[in-house]
């Protein structure tokens, strides 16, 4: 079987958490965790960046931070994981689900625009698959009516628009750091706090609503409860394991996006005939070889798809469900009506792609992907 992932090893991994344990700090904020979130702020020119245990934590984190509560609306994706609707879900806020745009996955700013009302108290993007969203326009959208923005980067380490690195534009991102991603330590994630009022309250939450980290900084002589929190810290095991892969991102980034070109070169003739669509990289935006989709032109061809592949030996995947159609969005918010993510969400596939994916490999699963459409390669 040809898995759809295997998360990357550098080889440092065992090397650096045995470090680690030699130094008999295993919690968070240790040395390796340090090295990891000042690499990240120097690359990418991020204000700061905290090292959480999941995207999800990091979203819920800035839901605190913007004081999200019972009455407010937020505006997310509706072609997203749950964890982007779910941490401002957990505070109370109404969801109100945007479409995705007609030419790929990735919302809508018109739709963002339509759903806006006196309630609303945050706008929350995903790029997905690692391409980014139309930032110009929404953050258009974001400073006309004074609501901040918050980017689910959870797919989009080393991604850019305009050549500006994705989580730069939002007063907040989250990116995860999960094994199914580019970079990962098993479970992980992160905050990227862009707007400084915001820098100093991110670490109290972090750290169970205590000024633990303004202790260690000598800010205090004595460190207690000053506000509301949860233990979102990474343990320095994780933060060890993810130096390895920071240390290799060059490598890592280089050799997925050589895959995903591979895929897309030749597939490209197929979506000539009209059987599928490739993966659309939007205009500004740059691939970060995260993954690679192709859509179908029925649900019932891509799942009939996806079971000739993994009859074949491949381990082919589809993605989100959209949030509209799930049981707990309709119990508790109604319809939302859009068509472009439900059709996103019924056609789209997903093919294997990590580092060691060979192209001996890759020539079995696109020969497969031809054969199923009964078209000469």
């Amino acid at each position: 079987m040809i898995p759809f992932n295997k998360p990357y090893r550098s080889g440092n991994e065992l090397q650096y958490i045995a470090a680690a344990i030699d130094n008999r700090k295993l919690s968070g904020d240790g040395d390796y965790a340090h090295k990891c979130q000042d690499y990240l702020q120097q690359r990418y020119g991020f204000q700061k960046v905290l090292l959480t245990t999941s995207c999800t934590h990091a979203l819920e984190m800035a839901a605190i931070l913007l004081n999200i509560q019972h009455g407010d609306e937020v505006i997310v994706p509706d072609f997203s994981f749950v964890s982007t609707a779910n941490a401002f879900a957990l505070r109370g806020a109404t969801i109100r689900l945007a479409d995705s745009s007609s030419t790929n996955p990735n919302v809508c700013p018109e739709s963002i625009e339509s759903l806006i009302t006196a309630n609303t108290k945050a706008i929350v993007l995903v790029h997905y698959a690692g391409f980014a969203c139309d930032m110009d326009a929404i953050l258009q959208i974001s400073k006309l009516y004074e609501i901040p923005v918050i980017e689910d980067a959870a797919q989009a380490i080393d991604g850019y628009y305009k050549n500006k690195p994705l989580g730069s534009f939002g007063d907040f991102a989250t990116f995860s750091f999960h094994d199914t991603k580019n970079i990962s330590c098993g479970e992980g994630g992160m905050l990227v706090v862009n707007n400084e009022k915001y820098i100093k309250r991110a670490e109290i939450i972090r750290e169970k609503g205590t000024n633990r980290a303004a202790f260690f900084k000598g800010e205090v002589d004595k460190y207690s409860w000053v506000d509301i929190g949860s233990s979102y810290v990474l343990s320095e095991i994780n933060a060890a394991f993810l130096w390895a892969q920071l240390e290799n991102i060059d490598v890592i980034q280089t050799t997925r996006k050589a895959i995903w070109q591979r895929y897309y070169d030749a597939l490209l003739p197929l979506e000539k005939t009209g059987k599928i669509k490739v993966a659309n990289v939007p205009e500004q935006a740059s691939n970060n070889g995260h993954l690679f989709y192709l859509l179908c032109n029925e649900e019932h061809e891509r799942d009939a798809l996806i079971q000739f592949l993994r009859d074949e030996g491949i381990y082919a995947v589809f993605h989100y469900l959209s949030l509209n159609k799930s049981a707990y969005y309709i119990q508790h918010h109604g319809q939302a009506h859009c068509p472009n993510s439900v059709r996103y969400a019924d056609t789209i596939i997903r093919l294997p792609l990590f580092v060691e994916l060979t192209v001996e490999m890759q020539e079995v699963i696109i020969n497969a992907i031809f054969r199923f459409y009964k078209v000469e390669k």
